[in-house]
């Protein structure tokens, strides 16, 4: 009895709660009727679902939070994408509806950094790799990412180094 109970132990610890927030969510929204919530949280399930796949990961129920979350910048930067590509064709009905998507994605994302925290990261990491021009650019980027391991997006820490690379030049 204790053994089977410690294997239970081991096995609810792996399940991603992440994925079980989704899924309760979207429960939630088939309940009070709200179907644009309900539809993102199901493509979500299915991306996940088809993540899983490629990764080749069948035997198990629940990806990883870290892979979920993988999973869900995709989606975002898509719907970023399409935002953009709507505007740009001057489909604001579409634009909109892909905003409120992004919306429910943004609520199961890690709270992002601010430019403020970016750049000092930005900072720490150019004195600490010896960074003097922007040819150590590529060298930065990947280490400023790993440190920032999700929590900030890649356009804003771009943006963050190429201006303090751009100081170091003048």
């Amino acid at each position: 009895m204790r053994i089977h109970l410690n294997t239970f132990a081991l096995t609810f610890a792996t399940i991603s709660m992440l994925h079980k927030r989704i899924e309760s969510d979207l429960k939630s929204a088939l309940k009070s009727g709200e179907k644009e919530k309900a539809g993102v949280l199901r493509f979500l399930i299915s991306a996940i679902k088809n993540f899983q796949i490629e990764k080749k990961a069948q035997d198990k129920k629940y990806l990883s939070d870290e892979d979920i979350i993988l999973v869900l910048k995709r989606q975002v930067k898509q719907r970023k994408d399409s935002i953009d590509q709507y505007e740009k064709g001057n489909r604001a009905d579409l634009a909109e509806k892909e905003k409120a998507e992004l919306a429910v994605l943004g609520n199961y994302l890690p709270a992002q950094m601010g430019e403020a925290q970016i750049r000092e990261i930005v900072k720490a990491k150019i004195s600490e790799l010896g960074i003097a021009d922007g040819s150590g650019f590529g060298k930065l980027m990947g280490t400023v990412m790993a440190e920032t391991q999700g929590q900030a997006d890649g356009a804003a820490v771009k943006k963050v180094v190429e201006e303090e690379l751009n100081q170091i030049k003048k």
